[in-house]
């Protein structure tokens, strides 16, 4: 049961009646007990005793002294029992780096086989998973989990969940310019990278790949005030869009899509798509079709036009016009599906005279966008859709309330940003929570362990562009809950990711060619 190292080990194993009587009834048997002779300790056993707790430790070259015959418990039956349980109490010394052992193990008669094991590890990687280790139990003590060895991989049995500790400033990431937005990404293959949409060219957006755990320069390219980036995939084709805010040098004003280039491992132009004043991009897939939509914010000084959505031609390998949708000022689209049904909710911010406007949830009907719900709010300029459980959410982030027809409030800024859920009777979104906001342009939804998080991105309190964003823990019938207050520069943008070294939060600010990266600290 122990080796030099181990020491207070305790161990009780419950057999289920075979009458049939339930777990209630089970009389737990201690079996140090039953190995313990009562006339002493055997030879290579010694006793400790910390804090009022004794155990026991096992010399290495006895490994096997604390065993006996299960039919010493099992005197009325001779099979041992289908379901067992087992309760472990550990004290651990100082124990060698990179030491496997067995605290228990059930084992075939006369065999050296292990039917059943459960192993200590320290440090060290995992142990292996074989046909050989199959049906052994591993308790990984770093991580403070319980895993079954199916004969090929480590199944979690039990597995304390992480919770968010704290958040700690990782790398300020130098940009071109000021940051409008940022799109993390997974390369199959090849890695993670972050493209940032930079407002001046030259020098334009850059990408950036995660390296030995730090975001570093990979690749510029020319935009045009661009406001953000979309990555996306079709088949075996990768791509990215960029959403310009502003015309090129020669008065051309469109945006663009760039694919993946496996040879050059570089993302190269592959199709130009008019555009007016484009805040956003995104990307979806209905019934197997591939579509792209667009945000028009403006064309000239007119707030209110059409925005497009795109259709993947698979014949030309094109995008192609398939729907035009009018919006007002628009600064974001947002695609979900809900069950069988797929919805697009559009981000309204401005109409010319009000921000206080209508922003609209489209749902796809015989092969079409059709309204399905209008939501009254104020400088949108970002829908994050997310479930917890099975309950549907969608978070507006509210920029700004301004009217000219009517009195200027006392700040323009500090508004309410809502959060909405699914009424699956009523068939619409209705008002869940509302939380205080300065100017909020984005929200994003993580998880750490079994907690759900809403962060947003405060980017002005009507004073100073120094706000701190918000990071929001949901509490169940209290909803969500200030948890972490970060103070933000400008915040436009949020990015939740994650590496093998942990997860991480990028912000991206709109006032400074600074954007940071922020660790997740958990326990």
């Amino acid at each position: 049961f122990s080796k030099p190292g181990l020491r207070a080990l305790h161990l009780k194993v419950g057999t289920p009646s075979l009458s049939g009587a339930g777990w209630d009834d089970l009389r737990p048997l201690d079996i140090l007990s039953e190995v313990v002779p009562t006339s002493g300790l055997a030879r290579g056993m010694r006793v400790f005793q910390v804090q009022g707790v004794r155990g026991f430790q096992l010399a290495a070259s006895r490994p096997r002294a604390l065993g006996f015959p299960a039919s010493r418990l099992f005197i009325h039956c001779d099979r041992f029992p289908e379901e067992f349980s087992i309760i472990v109490t550990l004290r651990v010394l100082s124990v060698p780096a990179k030491r496997n052992e067995y605290v228990f193990t059930l084992m075939a008669e006369e065999s050296p086989s292990v039917l059943v094991g459960l192993r200590y590890v320290t440090l060290g990687s995992r142990p292996p998973c074989t046909k050989q280790e199959k049906a052994q139990f591993w308790f990984n003590a770093s991580r403070r989990g319980l895993y079954l060895c199916n004969g090929s991989a480590w199944i979690s049995m039990l597995e304390v969940k992480q919770r968010l500790d704290y958040l700690e400033e990782y790398q300020n990431l130098v940009t071109n310019s000021e940051t409008m937005g940022v799109e993390v990404f997974t390369i199959p293959k090849v890695g993670l990278f972050a493209a940032t949409a930079n407002r001046y060219t030259p020098p334009g957006s850059a990408i950036y790949k995660w390296t030995d755990g730090k975001f570093v320069p990979y690749q510029n390219i020319p935009t045009y005030q661009a406001q953000s980036w979309k990555y996306f995939t079709i088949g075996k084709k990768i791509f990215l869009a960029v959403a310009n805010f502003e015309q090129n040098d020669r008065g051309q004003e469109f945006s663009v899509i760039y694919k993946w280039s496996r040879r050059k491992e570089k993302f190269i132009t592959y199709q130009r798509i008019t555009t007016h004043s484009a805040r956003d991009w995104e990307a979806f897939v209905i019934e197997g079709e591939a579509f792209l939509a667009v945000v028009n914010h403006r064309e000239g000084n007119n707030h209110n036009i059409d925005s497009v959505i795109y259709r993947w031609n698979p014949r030309t390998g094109l995008f192609e016009t398939n729907q035009t949708i009018p919006t007002s000022g628009a600064y974001d689209w947002e695609f979900f599906t809900i069950g069988p049904y797929s919805f697009l909710a559009v981000a309204n911010t401005f109409n010319g005279t009000s921000t206080k406007i209508y922003s609209h949830i489209y749902i796809w009907l015989s092969g079409s966008f059709q309204l399905f719900q209008s939501i009254l709010t104020f400088g949108a300029a970002d829908w994050e859709v997310f479930s917890i459980g099975d309950r549907v959410f969608l978070a507006v982030a509210n920029s700004h309330s301004y009217d000219s027809g009517m009195p200027a409030p006392s700040n323009f800024y500090a508004i309410n940003s809502s959060i909405y859920e699914l009424n699956i009777t009523a068939q619409m979104f209705v008002k869940f929570q509302d939380l205080l906001t300065y100017s909020a342009l984005d929200w994003e939804f993580f998880s750490v362990g079994d907690d759900s998080f809403l962060v947003v991105a405060n980017s002005f309190d009507g004073f100073t562009f120094s706000v701190n964003s918000i990071i929001y823990r949901w509490q169940g019938y209290e909803g969500f809950v200030a948890a972490h207050h970060l103070p933000t520069v400008g915040c436009r943008d949020w990015e939740a990711f994650h590496t093998v070294e942990g997860s991480y939060l990028l912000y991206s600010s709109a006032k400074e060619p600074l954007s940071k990266v922020l660790k997740l600290k958990t326990t």
